[in-house]
């Protein structure tokens, strides 16, 4: 017998204002938010052909009663700064009368604070979709399904829902062709969740999703969001070489970007792959120049390198580098301050997502700190996720800090201070614009129909331009004449890296008002500190279930 369902599938607003809110940014692409939801158009294709299935995402439309009206089914896939807003919807479905099934890693490592949800889907949901499914059209409405780790053979995964995405909305779409990665960093939770063998696609199934995308008009910026995505360097070749024939075949339609670890800088052969392949950014978790603080967190990989001879190494291969950096680490001896900012000033890395360490859920930092009786109760941060607060920047330290906690915030309010002062941030993106060397592309294969130009320009990127200059202008007034002098220069001296620069600037219009924002607070948390308003809470004695750690996004 063949099953019919109406499915809302909804993504919730973000909690607060959060390192990665591009909607300045966005607004300058044209777009109202970065990308879509991956996981639920994931799900999507997981469900009956014959169940019919709409998407909302709360952070470019509204949800409306009507929508809900319709559904017979509401999905929702959450993180942690999504609960709040993930809770309102929960409790605006049920009294709609319509049952919610909850999924996503905040559900899967904080089931207990999605109890009012009907249905609880926990882990990947390839492998207890089914069953879930089974219990739905046998007239079950209430439940937890729980997949097994690790046992998901993403080479059956179907190709995303595409479909379902109003793509006018985003200025990225995430496709995925890696889980799990081979490294045991303490503070990480991705081995916890997806395990130390990374999993990956098959060729052919990656580019047929390529190819999906492609067939529906789609061009552009496209996203792996692999957590590591050279975790199985053979195997990410071997799709490489596949993916740069694609590339040609089609004239370079897309425009890619990832994570992946710093030692993609060793692999020559590599980085010549994904330069033909269009990469053109690649995220990389640098966390401290410091030796002792690498080894103590096990991210060795790190280690026996010179890391701005890696970066710039990545640079003249046509990709600029985003990184990851974290203040806090039970291995810092006095103040790191110096050494991260002199860090970030070698290695020339404009946007580095700096933020305070957070011990989330079944991670090796969470069990050693529960042994030491160091953790925070999850109470704690349980008010500040409720007072807005929405990532690492200001929830981080959820424990007793081995220094103290004023001077590691102290730390981490004059590195934000530093390096996004306009004149230091656009001097970075100024280096990156020198040595940023993107390749000369063979596009006699596109297809489509020639963009209108102005003096030999694409009208689109006059406009962008413009949007780009008239906002930094409004908003960035101290930055308008750095970024004119630093684009210009690109302009001259080497034009194929204009759209890079272009973006950086446009990402400042995030990140310089977000910088001053969480040194604003990080000021009030100081000033509470010397007054003696703030006391540390209660140590939790015991090393808690993982359940009861509160998870956060990164």
């Amino acid at each position: 017998m063949t099953s019919l369902c109406k499915v809302l599938l909804i993504s919730p607003r973000f909690n607060g204002r959060t390192f990665w809110n591009f909607e300045a940014a966005s607004e300058v692409l044209g777009a109202r938010f970065p990308s879509p939801p991956l996981g639920l158009i994931t799900v999507a294709a997981l469900l009956p052909p014959t169940w019919e299935c709409r998407l909302i995402n709360c952070n470019t439309e509204e949800l409306s009663d009507a929508d809900l009206a319709w559904a017979d089914l509401v999905m929702i896939g959450s993180m942690l700064p999504q609960r709040p807003d993930t809770i309102r919807l929960i409790e605006i479905a049920k009294a709609h009368g319509k049952p919610v099934v909850v999924g996503g890693p905040d559900v899967t490592t904080a089931p207990e604070e999605y109890a009012i949800a009907d249905f609880q889907v926990r882990g990947e949901a390839e492998g207890i979709i089914d069953a879930f499914i089974n219990a739905w059209d046998s007239g079950v409405r209430e439940g937890v399904f729980e997949a097994e780790k690790f046992k998901v053979d993403v080479t059956k995964t179907p190709i995303p829902r595409f479909d379902l995405l109003k793509k006018e909305h985003y200025t990225h779409i995430g496709v995925q062709f890696a889980r799990g990665c081979p490294f045991t960093c303490e503070f990480c939770d991705i081995i916890e969740l997806f395990g130390r063998t990374p999993r990956v696609k098959a060729t052919a199934q990656m580019l047929a999703e390529l190819e999906t995308l492609y067939n529906q008009g789609y061009r552009g910026h496209l996203d792996f969001v692999d957590d590591n995505f050279i975790g199985n360097k053979k195997a990410v070749k071997l799709f490489l070489a596949e993916l740069v024939e694609w590339q040609k075949a089609h004239g370079y339609p897309f425009k890619l970007s990832t994570e992946a670890s710093i030692n993609i800088a060793d692999d020559d052969a590599l980085l010549a792959l994904m330069r033909a392949a269009n990469f053109f950014l690649v995220f990389v978790g640098i966390e401290s120049p410091d030796t002792e603080t690498l080894v103590s967190m096990q991210k060795k990989q790190n280690t026996r390198r010179e890391l701005a001879h890696s970066v710039h190494k990545i640079y003249r291969a046509g990709m600029f580098v985003i990184a990851g950096f974290i203040v806090g680490f039970d291995s810092e001896r006095g103040s790191v301050a110096e050494g991260m900012i002199d860090c970030i000033e070698a290695t020339s890395i404009p946007m580095c997502m700096i933020g305070l360490l957070y011990v989330l859920p079944t991670t090796q930092l969470m069990h050693r700190l529960g042994r030491e009786g160091r953790l925070f109760p999850p109470d704690y941060f349980q008010s500040l996720a409720a007072a807005g607060i929405g990532d690492q920047c200001l929830a981080g330290l959820n424990f007793h800090t081995a220094r103290p906690r004023r001077d590691v915030l102290m730390d981490y309010r004059t590195v934000l201070d530093r390096v996004y002062r306009p004149s230091a941030y656009f001097s970075r993106v100024g280096k990156v614009a020198r040595m940023l060397d993107r390749p000369i592309q063979d596009r006699g294969a596109n297809k489509d129909k020639p963009r209108p130009r102005l003096f030999g320009i694409p009208v689109a990127d006059l406009l962008t331009l413009w949007r780009l200059t008239w906002r930094m202008a409004l908003r960035q007034p101290s930055a308008l004449w750095y970024f004119v002098k630093v684009f210009s220069e690109c302009a001259r001296k080497n034009p194929r890296a204009t759209d890079e620069v272009g973006m950086l600037a446009a990402l400042y219009l995030h990140l310089g008002p977000f910088s001053r924002y969480v040194i604003s607070a990080i000021d009030r948390q100081i000033a509470e500190i010397d007054s003696g308003r703030w006391q540390p809470p209660p140590k939790v004695i015991a090393e808690p279930d993982p359940v009861t750690a509160l998870s956060i996004a990164s």
